[in-house]
């Protein structure tokens, strides 16, 4: 869109003011409020952000202004404040695009793919919490009745959760998403609403207003929202689990379903080679992409086979594939996508999509073949047993992932490079510090359990 056809969408549409909108590496959305009646200044300068202050950009005190560029196609009213509309930015320093914006990352990934005639398509489930917190900070479910230990579709939680659920709702249509789903999931006071898939730009650029309506409403409810991957100890976390399938760019033709086009089906769950080589790219770089899908501490607490409450985790412990097995890091729930089921809630999706996306293609260039798909339950078999199939088991913690990452050739050129080196080498480095610094504070739990043992 033009200029003059947004202000004239912003009329028509009674907006007053632009969410100027971009987020650093965690996926913080940073934002300036700018009236519409500076709109030409925006959209020709964009609006100027201290980098350095917004989080991990790449920046330092003495760094240029961030330039933040508006996305016209981006633009979106916000239904709960229907006198603001949003426009996801793409940061530029001294008139070039910064090579250390996620958003910027992710384009970058996806022009490349376009001149290959290919379009990446996602759809996403966005999990998330609500609770409250007591004076001394401490957690709890927001609905206290929801007490039950097989929580999980439970409709008389979900009626509880109503107001917020329909208003969730209606917002996700009025901005034309089109909601299908909505439900209480395995955790108590834990939901999941859907919204239709589309290019994965778009799903990313949603995904961060999703995340800003959710905590909006919320707190207007005197709740909190969280996307935290483990909020609760012995809750299940929240995940983020990504549908992911290729299309042809000037057909539009699916190319992860099996059949003629796609060439014979090898492994029976109705995918095309290049689907089944995309699964492989996947599997073999999982110990590095897990360091951006499951990008914090909290994120490998999350992870593995041990079980809260409802008796299973629903996060993958390990890189296999199968068909419609949630134990799996990958299932293909139906003949034209997969899901990756690996991400969590803390999971930034520009960076995310920008290296899904180059570890799947990584295995379509190769032609690599992902083996026949695993059909056990893998929360049942014992790590030896896992081990003799050949399933490599996902990284422990944040430190060990974010130093597979830094070894990856593959994820180094699909995050791309800045002046200073691979973006992976940065945002490994700062995982790395994250770590650390957690790592090095003294718990209450530490000093119960060793104060007085030796």
């Amino acid at each position: 869109m033009s200029v003059e056809q947004i202000r004239e969408r912003c009329a028509a549409d009674g907006v007053e003011f632009i969410y100027a909108m971009f987020v650093e590496m965690h996926g913080k959305p940073c934002a300036k409020l700018v009236p519409v009646s500076a709109l030409d200044a925006l959209m020709s300068d964009g609006a100027g952000f201290a980098g350095f202050a917004a989080g991990p950009m790449g920046q330092d005190p003495s760094s240029p202004d961030i330039l933040a560029l508006p996305d016209p196609a981006s633009y979106t009213q916000l239904p709960w404040q229907p006198n603001v509309a949003a426009m996801q930015c793409d940061p530029t320093v001294e008139g070039e695009l910064w090579p250390y914006a996620p958003r910027v990352i992710l384009r970058r990934a996806l022009e490349s793919l376009r001149e290959r005639n290919l379009v990446l398509k996602s759809g996403v489930e966005a999990e998330y919490s609500l609770v409250v917190r007591g004076e001394d900070g401490s957690l709890a479910v927001a609905d206290e009745r929801d007490v039950d230990a097989l929580p999980c579709y439970d409709a008389r939680g979900l009626t509880r959760m109503l107001p917020h659920l329909t208003a969730v709702s209606k917002n996700l249509d009025a901005m034309g998403w089109g909601n299908y789903a909505n439900d209480h999931e395995d955790a108590n006071g834990q939901y999941e609403q859907n919204w239709q898939y589309a290019d994965a730009l778009t799903t990313a650029d949603r995904l961060i207003v999703f995340r800003l309506m959710v905590h909006t409403l919320a707190q207007r409810d005197g709740r909190w929202a969280t996307f935290m991957p483990k909020p609760f100890a012995d809750k299940t976390g929240n995940g983020l689990h990504a549908h992911l399938s290729l299309w042809s760019a000037d057909s539009d033709e699916a190319l992860f379903v099996g059949g003629s086009s796609g060439g014979a089906d090898t492994k029976g769950l109705g995918l095309s080679e290049m689907a089944y080589s995309f699964i492989a790219g996947l599997v073999s770089h999982a110990s590095a992409l897990v360091a951006v899908a499951c990008p914090i501490v909290n994120s490998y607490k999350r992870m593995g086979v041990g079980a809260p409450t409802s008796g299973a985790t629903w996060a993958p412990a390990y890189a296999a594939y199968g068909g419609n097995n949630r134990t799996q890091m990958i299932r293909v729930p139906e003949p034209d996508r997969i899901e990756v089921r690996l991400a969590d809630g803390a999971a930034n999706p520009y960076l995310m999509y920008a290296a899904m996306l180059a570890c799947g293609l990584d295995g379509v260039d190769r032609g690599l073949d992902p083996g026949e798909p695993n059909r056990d339950n893998l929360f049942k078999l014992s790590a030896e047993e896992v081990a003799a199939k050949g399933i490599v088991s996902l990284p422990p913690t944040l430190l060990h992932a974010a130093d597979a990452l830094a070894d990856d050739e593959v994820l180094g050129a699909g995050l791309g490079m800045t002046a200073d080196g691979p973006y992976r080498d940065y945002f490994a480095q700062v995982k790395r510090d994250e770590f650390l610094a957690l790592h090095h504070r003294v718990t209450t739990e530490e000093v119960d359990q060793y104060l007085t043992l030796f």
